[in-house]
């Protein structure tokens, strides 16, 4: 007759009584983290009624992912369930920004056929700090702005809306993110919107600056465009003077020509993506108005 205490559960009964298999039973007793009652007369494991609640707490710490360092120090009352808890959401929230943004790049390496050079590059600008990140719009704009009249209006507006990155892009956002970092890093990209401020800003031109870097003249060109006003017709001079008022209409179009040849317009949607906002309508076809009416007017002008 057994003269063990009744509540004693042998390594297997317990194993039956918890659904846990008896050898991770015994390697979990072997490094601390359920540790047995007492020894029966035949050396054999003996754990009380309390280990069934204590190995199930195990189990579903494991099954979270916390190390058995980790889930010892609980069982042990060393710290609780909610501290730990607390510790890996974050670590668990560090994990999955890395997770998405390494999908992000792999989504964009398939996509575009990059060689391993490429995206060796995408990864690392993809995981940029948001301090290196900054770093890296500055100096885009110490090139292309520093000694222009009038621009220190532009890096205004980038330091108050800065290219940040949310904890969780979404694969658009990182994408917007590789294509925008490699945008401003390409000299004839940092050449072309020099040129373009030098030409927007008011003290290079007075009215030249709205085309850039309001809304108003695009939604005035919107609905002169929609109203079916010809570019080419006298209407259009009427638009062109309510924007611009008495400008030279030569510098207007060479600046706006600048922006388009210089990617202004999707430096802007870039820049719109990477900060999770909608995309806008595209303004192709309101520059493609307003071109043909600087045009048209300069060729009414004698002597242009």
């Amino acid at each position: 007759m057994s003269h063990e205490p009744p509540e004693s559960l042998t390594i297997g009964q317990l194993a039956d009584r918890a659904g846990v298999a008896v050898r991770t039973i015994r390697y979990w007793s072997d490094v601390g983290v359920l540790t047995p009652e007492r020894r029966s007369s035949g050396g054999y494991r003996l754990y009380g009624a309390e280990a069934v609640a204590r190995l199930e707490l195990v189990r579903t710490l494991r099954e979270l992912g916390l190390g058995l360092e980790e889930v010892s120090r609980v069982v042990r009352s060393e710290t609780t369930v909610a501290e730990v808890a607390a510790t890996h959401v974050a670590a668990l929230d560090a994990r999955i920004r890395a997770l998405k943004v390494s999908r992000a790049v792999l989504s964009t390496v398939a996509k575009r056929g990059s060689t391993a050079e490429e995206t060796a590059l995408m990864n690392k600008l993809a995981r940029l700090s948001v301090d290196e990140r900054r770093a890296v719009i500055e100096d885009f704009m110490k090139e292309v702005a520093d000694g222009v009249d009038g621009a220190p209006d532009m890096e205004e507006r980038l330091r108050r809306s800065p290219v940040e990155l949310p904890d969780s892009p979404t694969p658009e956002q990182v994408d917007a993110w590789l294509r925008l970092a490699e945008l401003i890093q390409d000299p004839d990209f940092r050449a072309g919107m020099r040129r373009m401020l030098e030409l927007s800003t008011p003290a290079g031109r007075r009215h030249g600056g709205h085309i850039w870097f309001t809304g108003h003249v695009v939604a005035a060109v919107r609905e002169a465009r929609q109203s079916g006003v010809d570019p080419e017709g006298a209407d259009a001079s009427g638009v062109l003077a309510e924007l611009f008022g008495d400008a030279d209409r030569s510098e207007v179009l060479e600046a706006l020509q600048a922006g388009l040849d210089a990617g202004a317009e999707r430096f802007r949607e870039l820049l719109r993506t990477v900060r999770g906002h909608d995309p806008q309508p595209s303004r192709a076809e309101e520059y493609t108005w307003l071109r043909q009416a600087l045009r048209a007017e300069l060729q009414r002008v004698p002597g242009v």
